[in-house]
């Protein structure tokens, strides 16, 4: 069986057809091991995996239920618990020589994959803290773009994407706080979704911005995308902020059409205010929208009138809830403990050896903002501004059923190239971060391209994953409903 080939459901289908699930695991844990991308931090026991891997291929004999995931190999981004297992968040503060933190519990998502028979092979590799739009910004090193290794893959899950586009797994877990899972899906060719916020629970993940932070699957293909949402979807008595509402099977949205679908295409993305559309991401979105069109979508113009302060209000949310949630790193409780005299020194060592310098610059101006004399000028108003971002989209959708743009002004970036200038590497995610400043469902599926990969995204209103599904199965045949 070629290892090019395998998606959630063609494995599932070999797997009926006899093809053994060790024979498959064993085969992912030796490519993982030839992999030059950088892609993994760390791989579990591989003689615990094959073992388990056996004892599915035995529950299959027997004619026992395996789980819908059974025997499926899948990687978790390093910034989620699994038990037993290290938890780095890609940073040294949580991984240095004086010792490894490992987890003493299992993330409700991975709880999920476990029940579902999924086979976990391992962490992937990420921006420190899930803080970068590039995966350069590891303790680890940088993660190179399967599609060109020169390029980086996107971040902050760029280690899930990679994975995933060089078949080292055969779908990942992401975290998307401002676009970290549709960004690097869209340079890498791969599939990426965010869902409803509240929609998966986030118990198990690392906090980033917790207002933000959403935990969802990278895949091959937006059926695997929908075959993982209906393991990971539904409420957690350890996540507040996770949503009781009803889940579907969402591979029935698959195969709908698009016929009479309300397209909205916003005249915000194409104008003054966001600029840095390439031409060939522009021909993308231009010939996907005559795709959809031709298969009777009805396209039409809408307006984001506060899109040009996205970036701003989400850099000025973001950081501060970074400030408050990364205090707990001290030196104390987690990780890395510098040699100290006194407890100040202590903290102050602890945290200046174990961060990194992006993670260093987010903490200062999160407390800037957070700060006496600057919270209302900063913060209250970024909120009032989310406030207003929410309200474009909630007006938006009494118009069209879903929204389509680009994933990314560009396609994937040379390694190095945007390093020093933090202000253009913040403007890659100026198109999927109202996303998550208004808790939508998102969804980063690869447009025709003749070159580089290139994203296509869909959004739709609260807990309408069934339409971002529909429109994306479409987009993913090349327009053929």
């Amino acid at each position: 069986m070629s290892q090019e080939t395998h998606t959630i459901r063609q494995l599932l289908d070999a797997y009926k057809a006899g093809t053994k699930s060790a024979d498959i695991a064993a085969q992912y844990l030796d490519a993982i091991k030839e992999d030059t991308h950088g892609a993994f931090i760390s791989v579990v026991d591989s003689d615990e995996l094959l073992a388990q891997a056996r004892g599915i291929d035995e529950a299959r004999a027997r004619g026992e239920d395996t789980g819908v995931l059974g025997g499926v190999p899948i990687a978790i981004k390093d910034n989620i618990c699994v038990k037993g297992g290290p938890v780095s968040a890609g940073s040294k503060i949580l991984d240095q020589a004086d010792g490894r933190f490992i987890s003493p519990y299992d993330a409700t998502v991975v709880t999920k994959l476990k029940a579902a028979g999924a086979l976990i092979l391992g962490k992937t590799n990420l921006d420190e803290f899930a803080m970068g739009s590039s995966n350069e910004n590891s303790a680890f090193g940088a993660v190179k773009n399967p599609a060109d290794p020169e390029r980086v893959p996107g971040g902050s899950s760029g280690g899930s994407a990679a994975a995933v586009a060089a078949n080292l797994c055969v779908a990942a877990l992401g975290s998307d706080t401002g676009g970290s899972i549709r960004q690097p899906a869209a340079f890498t060719g791969t599939v990426g979704l965010k869902p409803t916020y509240g929609r998966v629970s986030r118990f198990g993940l690392i906090a980033f911005a917790s207002s933000l932070d959403q935990i969802g699957p990278m895949t091959r293909t937006v059926e695997d995308a929908a075959l993982m949402l209906n393991v990971l979807a539904g409420p957690c008595p350890h996540d507040m902020t996770s949503m009781d509402v009803p889940s579907e099977d969402w591979t029935q949205s698959l195969g709908r059409g698009v016929e009479g679908l309300k397209i909205g295409v916003p005249k915000e993305y194409f104008g003054p205010g966001v600029e840095g559309l390439s031409p060939e991401v522009r021909a993308s979105v231009q010939e996907t929208l005559q795709r959809l069109e031709s298969q009777g979508a009805q396209i039409q113009e809408v307006s984001l009138p506060h899109t040009k302060y996205a970036v701003a209000t989400y850099y000025l949310l973001a950081t501060a809830e970074a400030s408050s949630n990364l205090a707990r790193f001290d030196g104390v409780r987690y990780g890395h403990r510098a040699e100290a005299r006194e407890l100040q020194e202590l903290y102050t060592k602890s945290r200046s050896e174990g961060f990194g310098p992006e993670v260093k610059r987010r903490i200062m101006l999160g407390t800037y903002v957070l700060s006496a004399g600057f919270y209302d000028a900063y913060y209250k108003k970024a909120q009032s501004v989310r406030t207003l971002i929410t309200r474009d989209f909630e007006n938006a959708f009494k118009a069209v059923d879903v929204i389509l743009g680009p994933t990314t002004p560009n396609v994937a970036f040379r390694l190095g190239e945007k390093t020093n200038d933090p202000l253009q590497m913040y403007l890659e995610d100026i198109f999927t971060i109202s996303c998550n400043l208004a808790g939508l469902p998102g969804i980063s599926v690869p447009g025709p391209t003749s070159g580089l990969p290139i994203g296509i995204q869909i959004l739709a209103p609260h807990f309408r994953e069934d339409l971002v599904f529909q429109a994306a199965s479409v987009i993913e045949s090349g327009g053929r409903s």
